[in-house]
This record gives C-alpha cells, structure tokens and sequence, in this order.
C-alpha cells in the first residue's frame, strides 16, 4: 500500500527551514537536489544563477518511517502562497498503483502534471483535487529493482 508524506514548499528558503528542522529532528539529508542539476531540455528552460542554486528536492526522514520532503519556488513556477505551499505525497508501489491513485483522486480536479517518467527515474505526477488539495504521486523504479 502507498505511504504519504508532507511536502513543503518555499519562497526560496527551503535549505534554511530544512537545517532548522534537522536541529529539531535529527537525522541527515539522504538527498539533496537543486535545480541547475536538472538536465536541460524543451520543458525545462534555462534557469538563472539564482534559481539554479535554489533546492529542487529534499528529503529528512523523521520517525517511524515519515519522511519531511521540499523545494523551493522558482520564477517558472511563481511564487507560492502560504497555505497552498504544503502537498501530500504519495509513494506509490507499483506503476498501477500510481495510476489508480492518481486517475481517483484528479477525478474532478486539476490534474497539471499527468503521471510520466522523470529524469530522476521516477513515475511521478502532481495534481489539485476538487477540494483544492494539492497533491504529489510517485513510484521510484529504482528502489523497487532494489528490494
């Protein structure tokens, strides 16, 4: 069955609120991305110095399996309004299960990002539902070939 897990997302702060949690917390940052990591390609423009440097993805697990997750803004995307800064993410365990979760719970709202393949290898998409609750789906087919 899937797991869910916060994602938080900032205005260009993230790695600072992301240390701050780590003091809280504990643990280590298992990744750590930025954007000018991405490769480039026809979605995906040229970034200025400032948001190439700015976090693309984080992690810090917390607890009994939680893991806290974030990035950053950048001029792309807009800037994030507090309160519509927090998705939920799913980890899905199969590609199915992704599909499933993602066509159910999209029915009726946004879906803005359809579920494809990442250069991070991951099967992942984004979407608003029809409550205006903002969510991530992703099934990593590396840990999987792994286990």
């Amino acid at each position: 069955m899937a797991t869910i897990n916060p994602y938080l997302i900032f205005n260009g702060n993230c790695e600072e609120a992301f240390l701050f949690y780590k003091t809280v917390f504990g643990g280590e940052f298992p990744y750590v991305g930025k954007f000018n990591e991405m490769p480039a390609d026809d979605s995906n423009p040229t970034l200025s110095e400032e948001d190439g440097n700015k976090i693309m993805h984080i992690t810090l697990p917390i607890g009994n399996g939680s893991i806290l997750m974030g990035s950053d803004s950048n001029s792309a995307s807009g800037a994030v309004a507090i309160g519509t800064n927090i998705s939920l993410s799913i980890n899905a365990q199969s590609k199915a299960e992704a599909d499933a979760v993602f066509d159910g719970l999209s029915a009726g709202g946004n879906p803005f990002m359809p579920m494809n393949q990442t250069f991070w290898g991951a099967y992942f998409g984004m979407f608003v539902d029809k409550f205006g609750i903002h969510w991530m789906v992703n099934f990593d087919e590396t840990t999987h070939e792994q286990a």
